[in-house]
């Protein structure tokens, strides 16, 4: 064993031991030998024993209908628990989540070795900007009420990492331990109805109150310190670097779940719960505020009756406290449906909230008690800037096509025509000049079509939205000047004054290569220039780009598109953010931040870092404060390190290389995916396709539309389906065939240059190294052989024998004997969780195969259960599955 991780394989055991008393005392003895039996099999097989295996598989096709739910039940909670010891561990002092502060640690250092002038790092710093969106993507499996449980058990393993507890703090902790495992195991893991926006909204709000509440202001105070003892410098008050945004109640792309009043519904929930954060915040400092000397300035924050106060920060904090508690009430008649005047002293602004605290912070310095102001009253000043009385802002998401029919319904009813048949010249001429008239556009009395309709209240809650509470308006498929300069005009047509950024999405392989020319027309247009008043937002898609063209295409696509829009805008003296919309699998941008960050092409990052936090990635990357704090740490050095220290151009020979590559891995992809004609077919029978359908994951539909292919299905369950058999192929299919072509053209020795001396190959190819250490093929086979027609086989032979070449491809380029040998807390993790996903794999393609003969409705009950958590512990134990 390795010493290094022993204290998280000791947790493992534990919890893996409490889990089985667990079983025998709910299930008998014998339930009990059966799973351990199944989890020794599994572990010699994991050791190359093929007898072991072939018992397993034996075992398994035998076992009764109940058994394998109960067999499947206790490998899901096995998975989660050892994720738990793995997150524990992440954090624990001995771990290697706890190392994230000590980049920001190595970098100050390395600025301080190169003489870097004060005023240049703290223009990086004052510059600095991480915005998170929470979205709400359909690969967080575990129920809520399982995530408090398995926080819960982290907190257990965090109490018992102390050498001194006494004998009963132990026992004590010991037999919480026992009450946890046991709640998970009588929970039910799956949810039995599909969440509502509603409810995935406020999924988002409890990870800002048990997690990012807490996280954002440890994160600030660790990179105060930072600061502090690297350059004696301090992390102003007004600046917090970090916020969120969320798409949970706003993403109407596809989503028919999302409506105008669902939007409007959200965003009165968030600002509820923020009320109740804050007036919970505002309680401490009412309780310990009890100084007596102040600033005048506190005291005119009194009212009359206050004025002589003897304790003023005290009953400024009550009357913020009051105001509070109005809005509170207010809200929530409000979500009632009553009908009610507003107070007069409502909390509207975040800065209502924040110049009275400010105020006293301030007082609180002047009067020499700077060590007070820097307690609980600076955290909730930041929490003003980094979540404020919205909570969260809202993202709106719709398709482009959606406003091209939106408009096509308003010129057809004002007899000019149909915008959705005119030319791209066309479409702009007539919206720039209704975006420079005066006169009103919308038809009196006019009753448009359902769609229309929603189209025209969704802008109408945009107007009457408070100011904080819209980040953007995302158009996605993006393919022209006039589906941005749409939004702009619909938003004009319900006389919406704000001026929200409209943010174009460009996902397709296509739409990537045309984005410069996109925004070039539109920087071109005067009307347009003045609009977005020296600031625009563009992002970048990588869901469906690799999708369209598999990853390595895309990628390369996703960096050349950056660099051609970071010169574009430099050119035009405008600020670019660039907004990321990565999943968290490697088929969708996933990989470790840190190294995703530093291998963005050179000034990518100078207008912050804007990116999606998708699905189960949010719990694992922000559902602890700790872990929070982690990748906080992470994203800001990251951030840092690329603007100061920017990662080199890449030399011209790794271009054309790279062009190469992207080409005939393009080819080669397609190839597959779209023009062989039984891939389809083998595709839905080879994996839980069909049966994601029906688990009760999220609240958008699978499809963008019924019937069709592959090009109809999102990339997350496109992925995700892959992901539950293991053979990942959307992840590598293309890119191992890309780099032996080049090496066949004698150019391994340009390959090593580019892995160990361009940051954007060398992330490429460590994705690719985690994607096939998680891949599994002898696995995908026993799914070939139990659920597909033999006349598909050799599809599958072929795809297998294409994953074991290219990855001794990549190790040939690597120099490594073993996969992800630089990595190894991830190797680690990874072999960790594999004897007890392989049990699961295997448990799910027998369950596949009598779910598609099984016409007993009694029986189909049980194995569609057990199915559904064998999908729910794959995903558990593969992590970024989606």
């Amino acid at each position: 064993m390795n010493n290094q991780y022993s204290s998280m394989r000791s947790n493992v055991n534990m919890l893996g031991t409490l889990l089985g008393d667990a079983i025998k005392r709910a299930t008998g003895n014998e339930t009990f030998d059966l799973v351990e039996k199944i989890r020794q099999l599994s572990k010699s097989a994991q050791q190359g024993n093929k007898q072991a295996h072939n018992e397993l598989l034996k075992l398994i096709e035998n076992l009764n209908n109940q058994d394998l739910l109960h067999v499947a039940r206790a490998f899901n909670q096995f998975l989660n628990l050892v994720n738990t010891a793995a997150e524990y561990y992440g954090i624990s002092p001995h771990g290697e989540a706890s190392s994230s502060p000590k980049k920001m640690t190595e970098l100050f250092k390395s600025l301080k070795s190169l003489n870097f002038a004060p005023q240049t790092i703290k223009q990086a710093i004052d510059n600095l900007s991480i915005e998170l969106v929470l979205t709400a993507h359909p690969t967080e499996i575990n129920r809520r009420t399982m995530i408090n449980t398995y926080t819960a058990i982290n907190s257990c393993l965090s109490q018992l990492d102390h050498n001194d507890l006494a004998d009963y703090e132990k026992e004590r902790i010991m037999r919480r331990l026992k009450q946890l495992v046991c709640q998970a195991w009588y929970t039910d893991e799956i949810r039995k109805k599909r969440p509502t926006p509603l409810d995935e909204a406020k999924w988002g709000f409890s990870v800002i109150e048990d997690s990012l509440w807490e996280g954002v202001p440890l994160f600030l105070r660790e990179f105060n310190d930072q600061l502090v003892d690297a350059f004696n410098e301090e992390l102003s008050v007004e600046h917090v670097p970090v916020k969120f945004t969320s798409w949970m109640g706003g993403d109407r792309d596809g989503n028919p779940n999302v409506t105008a009043k669902v939007t409007a519904r959200v965003m009165l929930q968030a600002r509820l719960k923020a009320i109740e954060l804050f007036l919970a915040d505002i309680q401490i400092l009412v309780r310990e505020l009890s100084m007596t000397e102040c600033s005048q300035s506190v005291i005119d924050l009194l009212d009359e009756q206050n004025k002589a106060a003897s304790e003023p920060y005290r009953a400024v904090m009550k009357q913020l406290r009051s105001r509070l508690t109005k809005t509170h009430s207010y809200i929530v008649a409000l979500l009632n449906n009553e009908q009610v005047l507003a107070p007069n002293d409502l909390l509207i602004k975040n800065e209502q909230l924040w110049t009275p605290l400010y105020t006293c912070y301030e007082s609180l310095i002047e009067n020499g008690m700077s060590t007070i102001a820097h307690g609980p009253l600076l955290d909730t000043l930041r929490r003003i800037k980094s979540f404020g009385l919205q909570l969260v802002r809202l993202d709106i998401r719709q398709d482009s096509s959606v406003h091209t029919e939106a408009l096509d319904a308003l010129t057809k009813e004002l007899n000019l025509g149909s915008y959705a048949a005119w030319s791209e010249e066309e479409k702009q001429q007539f919206l720039l000049t209704e975006l420079q008239s005066n006169r009103p556009l919308l038809p009196y009395n006019w009753q448009p079509d359902e769609m229309v309709q929603e189209v025209l209240d969704t802008c109408r809650v945009i107007k009457k939205a408070g100011e904080e509470s819209i980040a953007s308006y995302v158009i996605s498929m993006a393919k022209a000047p006039s589906d941005i300069l749409a939004v702009y005009l619909l938003l004009k047509i319900v006389d919406c004054q704000k001026n929200i950024p409209v943010v174009p999405l460009f996902e397709t392989l296509e739409d990537l290569n045309n984005a410069k020319s996109v925004m070039q027309k539109l920087l071109d247009i005067p009307w347009y220039r003045e609009k977005i008043n020296g600031k625009q937002m563009v992002m970048i898609g990588y869901s469906d780009s690799a999708k369209d063209a598999g990853t390595l295409a895309a990628s390369w696509a996703q960096y050349r598109s950056q660099e051609e829009l970071v010169n574009l805008f430099e050119q035009y003296n405008i600020n670019l953010v660039l907004f990321h919309g990565r999943g968290g699998s490697i088929g969708r941008g996933g990989a470790p931040a840190h190294a995703a960050l530093l291998s963005q092409p050179p000034g990518s990052l100078k207008g912050g870092l804007r990116v999606t936090e998708q699905g189960e990635m949010i719990r694992f990357k922000l559902g602890l404060p700790e872990v929070a704090l982690s990748s906080l740490m992470l994203y800001a050095s990251a951030i840092l390190q690329a603007n100061l220290l920017p990662p080199p151009e890449p030399k011209q020979v790794w271009r054309d290389i790279m062009d190469e590559m992207s080409d005939y891995s393009c080819q080669c992809y397609r190839s597959y995916i779209r023009e062989k004609a039984e891939f389809v077919d083998y595709f839905r029978a080879v994996t839980p396709e069909t049966e994601l359908g029906r688990l009760p994951l999220g609240s958008r539909p699978q499809k963008r539309r019924t019937g069709g292919g592959i090009e109809s299905l999102r990339a997350i369950p496109w992925i995700f389906a892959w992901t539950q058999n293991r053979l990942m192929v959307p992840s590598w299919l293309g890119a191992g065939s890309a780099l032996r072509l080049v090496i066949n053209e004698g150019k391994k020795e340009q390959l090593r240059d580019m892995y160990h001396n361009w940051p954007f190959f060398n992330a490429r190819l460590g994705m690719l190294e985690m994607v096939y250490a998680k891949a599994a093929p002898n696995i995908h086979e026993y799914y070939e052989q139990r659920l597909v027609s033999p006349t598909l086989w050799p599809l599958g032979e072929e795809l297998r024998n294409l994953l074991t070449n290219d990855i001794n491809t990549v190790l040939t380029i690597t120099d490594d004997i073993s996969l992800m040998a630089d990595l190894p807390w991830i190797a680690e993790s990874v072999a960790l969780r594999n004897t007890y996903i392989e049990p699961l794999n295997l448990l799910q393609a027998e369950l596949l195969s009598r779910s598609r003969q099984n016409t007993d409705d009694d029986e189909n009950t049980i194995v569609e259960q057990g199915l559904m958590i064998t999908i729910s512990g794959i995903a558990a134990g593969m992590r970024n599955s989606g």
